[in-house]
């Protein structure tokens, strides 16, 4: 057993079953079982559409259960939880439940006496790794798509975040999915985490998290079966902020929210401002003011906007970056100290950087808390070059007022998602991923569904 420890204010939520190698090898044992009987595989999938409906329909009814015990074991504040993670997860698995008895196979164009057939078939037993900074969502994302398509999952939850996918996999069984299908191991990283990776019965990885343990899952792929491996690793994300720019508040205000909320913790935060000379000191000076207002404030309460980090630990690393970065040169605007709205909790103040040297680790790793850092460009080549001079690629914005020249921007920037005039928007219709560092395969949208299928052709003789 371990402890589930709340950084809202440090308290023991729960005690929680560490897994093993010896349970994820009893879980990847069962998600084999039920996938080679075909219980799921084999069903119609108006039948898995059903089943996955009924899912998304227990979960709203247990919305508010799954809203507390996500503020509870990270740390986001009640209203986002309510609002944002739980309806989310909710329209996740009911949007891949609508799509899969939609999705067609192919005819191949072959000679007269041929009739060749291309169809999409389940990968076998899936290993979905989660990360802590969005459990609900994240894990929808990786469930909803390799459910529908027929596979079986072993899911292992983040050891800082649990609970979520434990009740989620409670309302499943509810829901109808059959025994076997969907198995859910918590533990540590090298106790379940690695044994998933390796386990010769294991068809698909796929993972959300940093770059390390991502390299290691290829490690593992590699040194195991050859497994396929899906990797979404994070990112620096820029916003271009070019000279023409036509609404400076607006531009504020969502620079401000995609760095500050959820306290910095998000893949495709945007960490990184890359502004152009003539305007880095009202951009600055703007910046400065929204971050003096996103005060940190009780997770449990609904007003609270700004909540904690994930846990001690990972904010006394966030803390000791922004130290180190003023140490080398960067110029501290605002906050880059704790807060304890709550006693016992893990809180940081929104904080403001601007960053002179291009190779500051401030600018170039990912921190993950609520730390912005402001670049200045000569030019709109120079920011183009400044906002691809990371190991990252995940996301990016321009704020420009003409359309062509974001346009054209937008196309030299490396990152799987690009924002003209807007940060964060987002649809499940649209696929999610990266580049580079930030890892390959894609979240979301119907491509998601070739991450959990292989094509397979059948040729008939006539």
């Amino acid at each position: 057993m371990f402890e589930d420890i709340s950084p809202r204010d440090g308290s023991v939520v729960a005690e929680v079953a560490r897994g093993s190698a010896d349970d994820i090898d009893l879980a990847v044992r069962a998600a084999r079982r039920a996938f080679d009987d075909g219980v799921w595989a084999l069903a119609d999938p108006r039948e898995r559409k059903r089943v996955l409906l009924r899912w998304a329909s227990l979960i709203d009814e247990h919305s508010e259960e799954l809203a507390q015990l996500e503020s509870a074991d990270v740390g986001h504040p009640i209203t986002d939880a309510r609002n944002v993670d739980v309806p989310n997860a909710r329209n996740c698995i009911a949007w891949y439940a609508e799509a899969i008895d939609k999705v067609y196979g192919e005819i191949a164009p072959t000679g007269a006496d041929a009739l060749a057939l291309v169809g999409r078939e389940p990968l076998g037993v899936v290993g979905a790794v989660i990360p802590w900074n969005y459990p609900l969502i994240i894990t929808a994302w990786k469930l909803a798509p390799a459910l529908a398509t027929g596979n079986s999952v072993v899911l292992k939850p983040a050891e800082q975040s649990p609970l979520t996918a434990l009740a989620l996999a409670e309302l499943a069984a509810e829901a109808g999915l059959p025994d076997g299908v969907l198995n859910v191991v918590p533990g540590f990283g090298e106790e379940a985490g690695e044994p998933l990776g390796r386990h010769p019965l294991v068809d698909k990885i796929t993972f959300t998290g940093s770059v390390d343990v991502g390299r290691r899952f290829l490690r593992y792929a590699g040194e195991s079966n050859g497994k396929a491996v899906s990797l979404e690793l994070g990112g620096k994300s820029p916003h271009v902020v070019l000279a023409d720019v036509e609404d400076l508040d607006r531009a504020v205000d969502a620079i401000g929210w995609g760095i500050f909320y959820n306290a910095g913790q998000t893949c495709h935060a945007g960490s990184r401002v890359v502004v152009e000379r003539g305007l880095v000191a009202p951009l600055a000076e703007r910046l400065t003011q929204f971050a003096r207002e996103m005060v940190p404030g009780d997770p449990a309460d609904p007003s609270t906007t700004l909540g904690a980090l994930v846990s001690d630990e990972h904010l006394e690393g966030v803390l000791g970056r922004v130290e180190r970065a003023a140490g080398d040169g960067a110029r501290l605007l605002v906050g880059g100290a704790r807060a304890e709205p709550v006693a016992g909790g893990a809180y940081m103040e929104a904080t403001v950087l601007e960053a002179l040297d291009p190779a500051d680790p401030i600018v170039q790793e990912e921190v993950f808390g609520p730390v912005l850092a402001i670049q200045q460009a000569d030019d709109a080549e120079h920011a183009i070059a400044l906002a691809n001079g990371t190991g990252y690629g995940l996301a990016a914005a321009v704020w420009s007022s003409n359309i062509t020249t974001a346009h054209r921007v937008a196309r030299r920037l490396r990152a799987g998602t690009v924002w003209i005039n807007t940060f964060d928007a987002s649809s499940l219709a649209t696929p999610f991923g990266g580049v580079k560092d930030s890892g390959h395969g894609r979240d979301r949208s119907l491509h998601a569904l070739d991450a959990y299928t292989h094509l397979k052709t059948t040729w008939v003789a006539l």
